[in-house]
């Protein structure tokens, strides 16, 4: 059996479009959605919700107010990573959605 990283990263975009495009061909366990590709798409927060499910959403905003946690959320986010804290706080959020999506 040979070694796996923890982490890998598979895919990268640059909009909403792109993201629902490569998270259905890429079928990734996280994703790393930043809250403003999102709003940029436009879309009721049911279907960015809809487009994105079932990966496990980590949202990220330099925004870490109450209103930016209730959007991460009805974007079906487990949780909203602060952009300036964003070094110390993804790799153990990526784990955690790991864990959400591969329990042993």
């Amino acid at each position: 059996m040979k070694d796996e990283p923890l982490i890998a990263v598979v895919g990268e975009s640059e909009n909403f479009v792109e993201t629902v495009q490569l998270v259905s061909e890429l079928k990734p366990q996280v994703l790393l959605l930043h809250l403003r590709l999102a709003e940029e798409a436009d879309l009721s927060p049911v279907s960015v919700k809809e487009q994105l499910s079932p990966v496990c959403t980590l949202a990220i905003s330099i925004h870490n107010d109450d209103d930016s946690k209730r959007l991460a959320e009805s974007y079906g986010a487990v949780r909203l990573l602060d952009k300036m804290s964003l070094y110390a706080e993804m790799v153990p959020a990526i784990l955690y959605c790991r864990r959400l999506t591969n329990p042993m």
